[in-house]
């Protein structure tokens, strides 16, 4: 890609994460193009379709969870650590409401899923946390990752149209944490 071409990709998807934190996925394609400062016909030779957009958007922000994640793994506290990126997780589903839904509606209809290797990254890592934590004994042993992850996914799910989701998501995964560092979990 040609260096204003890239210049002219890195914007569109910097305007349209911004867009689509602000309105959701359903945010206006020209303003977008408009805020990245070019023509819309611009923004369609690179993003085709609005799901190619919302993809890129995405991309880039389960990169950056998985990265973290992976920087997570080398911190001193476990306990910190695992909390710290289901934080990190929590505000992502908060922040593009709408936009893992309409990813993972519309993969559904298309041969390739991108969302599957995203979630299968997202997974390895968060697992990785809790397994560590579990290790050092700063979360209960019982404790299932894919019950975890589940739910941190439910939290962001009710909490996005309150009129304080974030801090109603901080409370409610407080409750989590403190269950998986306290807690006496039976089957």
């Amino acid at each position: 890609m040609r260096a204003d071409a890239r210049r002219n990709y890195e914007q569109l998807v910097e305007q349209a994460r911004i867009a689509f934190a602000e309105s959701g996925v359903e945010a206006s394609l020209d303003e977008i193009a408009r805020r990245a400062g070019v023509a819309s016909g611009t923004l369609y030779r690179h993003f085709p379709t609005r799901l190619d957009l919302i993809e890129a958007v995405l991309a880039g922000q389960m990169a950056d969870l998985v990265d973290l994640g992976h920087r997570l793994l080398a911190a001193e506290d476990a306990f910190d650590a695992v909390s710290g990126w289901l934080r990190a997780a929590l505000a992502h589903g908060l922040t593009y409401r709408g936009l893992s839904a309409a990813v993972m509606n519309a993969a559904l209809d298309r041969e390739t899923d991108p969302v599957a290797n995203w979630h299968a990254q997202m997974f390895e890592v968060g697992a990785a946390l809790l397994a560590r934590a579990r290790r050092s004994g700063a979360i209960v042993a019982e404790a299932d990752d894919a019950d975890v992850l589940r739910m941190v996914g439910a939290i962001a799910w009710a909490a996005q149209d309150t009129p304080d989701s974030p801090a109603r998501a901080d409370r409610l995964l407080t409750l989590l944490l403190n269950g998986l560092r306290h807690g006496d979990v039976r089957p």
